[in-house]
């Protein structure tokens, strides 16, 4: 591992969505004393730390990213104690805890807001963004949400409009406010004074707008599909306004007072490599940033990951990049990206490509299963963005499905009463149990690969150089130190020869047809340079 300082410069990170991850009491509802019970299962994958997503008290119209109280945990996930009792254990097992921070908005029923909207000369009036009519009655300006229609919603009490970005039950927070900013600063404070090792920052390049109001311009025709009125705008005034890394300053020193702590932002939108760069650059902003790269790209290509990567070089004031190939808000990987008929290779060469990434890596809960993502009837929907722009938009509830524990168990083990959401019926193959008595399964071999990354300073902390290779064939080489990698993925149909001389490399690692220095379609290889 890397030097105490350093320890979140390589890891490997697992996002458990409380909600559907393990139901301790039997209401069908993942909860934090669940999460607690299962963590033996995440420390034995060999990953370094765990990111939770929302347990805040919360009305729960977006499932915990409409904050109510950010120092208290929903009832439906337990109390304060729960939370305190999972930050023992997890650190008992060497795992550390992020916790999910939304700080673009709160929940309209969180307290700040009852006074804000109650007039508009009471102490917390400006903490949300409030604007008067046009002269016709109309919104202030022609920001879209991104769940669909104006950005603005009408409030009587105040005779003004407020902005949410997202729901109209999310009002957007005022952080150009300094006293806003403050009381954030002050949440984080509370949970690191928990225990907590730091956060994953959501919707960071929302948090806040230009102050003048502009109009959005129109997007170009991309020929990207648009499902929603948000997708026809260019989105300059309403996100990644350019004083947001002065906050994030605030952030970091915060942090670098507990000595060792770490927080990730998450960055959307076309503009997203920018705001990333932004938010982490000179070391004395956010450790590192992940946008949305793999997690809506419909196809896995050399393209794609090499754009990617290329975007991050290992260069003085550049910050750490951070990866993942699935999360509670993208349809799960497989299911986008490999035929049925080929998805048990895939799985294989697709993990083995996220552990030898320059970066930090995030698993989501199940993905060491291989679990493809379950179709949702429209009436079993909760996800409120796809009940909106249904059929056109797919459901994030497809990849929030209860993780299954036990094949034969009622509810696969992840609950003794009904399930909040329909369990996947492919699943039932793919339980934890099955799985372990399985030595070849999908959840063995990502042990076998997570273990690889954590042994290798090369793959947890060097440098990335791509190598040319025939078409489908995506090449690159590791370096760190002594230790030199060169790292084969065969994302094509054919048989692919790789590059180089195959005697002046060790093979380290082999997923899929891998036959001396061909490699089968779906196929991959990681080989150490021998000594000269």
């Amino acid at each position: 591992m890397a030097a105490d300082g350093d320890w979140w410069r390589g890891v490997a990170i697992y996002q458990i969505y409380p909600r559907s991850f393990a139901d301790s009491n039997g209401d069908g509802i993942g909860d934090l004393a669940g999460i607690t019970a299962r963590l033996d299962h995440v420390a034995s994958l060999g990953v370094d730390a765990i990111w939770i997503s929302p347990f805040f008290r919360s009305p729960q119209a977006d499932f915990g990213y409409d904050v109510s109280d950010y120092r208290d945990v929903d009832p439906a996930y337990g109390a304060l104690a729960d939370g305190d009792a999972l930050i023992a254990r997890a650190h008992q097992l060497g795992l550390r805890v992020l916790v999910d921070m939304v700080w673009a908005h709160t929940s309209e029923a969180h307290p700040w807001f009852a006074e804000s909207r109650a007039r508009r000369d009471n102490p917390r009036a400006d903490w949300y963004v409030w604007a008067d009519a046009r002269p016709e009655g109309s919104p202030p300006n022609n920001w879209q949400s991104v769940f669909g229609g104006p950005a603005w919603t009408w409030d009587a009490r105040r005779g003004q409009y407020y902005l949410h970005n997202f729901l109209s039950a999310q009002p957007q927070l005022n952080l150009h406010l300094p006293a806003v900013q403050a009381a954030l600063l002050e949440v984080a404070r509370f949970w690191l004074d928990r225990g907590v090792d730091g956060f994953r920052l959501d919707a960071l390049n929302f948090v806040m707008h230009d102050p003048a109001l502009t109009d959005n311009p129109p997007a170009p025709d991309t020929g990207r599909p648009r499902t929603r009125p948000f997708d026809f705008q260019l989105h300059r005034h309403n996100q990644g306004h350019r004083d947001i890394p002065a906050f994030l300053e605030r952030v970091r020193a915060l942090l670098d007072d507990y000595g060792d702590r770490f927080a990730v932002a998450e960055v959307t939108g076309d503009d997203s490599d920018w705001e990333m760069k932004s938010f982490t650059a000179a070391g004395k902003r956010l450790h590192s940033a992940y946008g949305f790269d793999f997690l809506y790209a419909p196809a896995l290509t050399v393209d794609l990951v090499r754009t990617a990567l290329e975007r991050w070089p290992d260069a003085p004031g550049v910050g750490w990049p951070s990866w993942a190939f699935e999360n509670h808000d993208a349809p799960r990987a497989v299911s986008r990206w490999a035929p049925a008929e080929d998805a048990a290779a895939f799985l294989r060469m697709k993990m083995l490509l996220l552990v030898c990434l320059r970066g930090n890596i995030f698993l989501y809960n199940g993905e060491e299963l291989g679990l493809p993502q379950v179709e949702i009837a429209f009436e079993d929907l909760k996800d409120p963005e796809a009940i909106a722009n249904w059929p056109r938009t797919l459901s994030r509830d497809g990849a929030r499905t209860p993780m299954p524990w036990q094949a034969d168990a009622p509810q696969l083990g992840f609950t003794t009463g009904t399930p909040w959401l329909p369990l996947g019926t492919a699943h039932r193959a793919l339980a934890v149990d099955r799985q372990e008595a399985d030595a070849e399964s999908m959840l063995h071999i990502t042990r076998r690969l997570l273990a690889l990354r954590r042994a290798s300073a090369a793959l947890r902390l060097g440098t990335i150089a791509f190598v040319d290779a025939p078409d489908g064939l995506l090449a690159f080489e590791r370096q760190h130190g002594d230790e030199r990698l060169l790292c084969l993925f065969n994302l094509g149909d054919a048989v692919a020869e790789a590059p180089g001389d195959p005697d002046e490399w060790a093979v380290v690692e082999t997923v899929g047809a891998v036959e001396r220095w061909r490699l089968g379609a779906r196929a991959g290889l990681v080989a150490r340079r021998r000594a000269p």
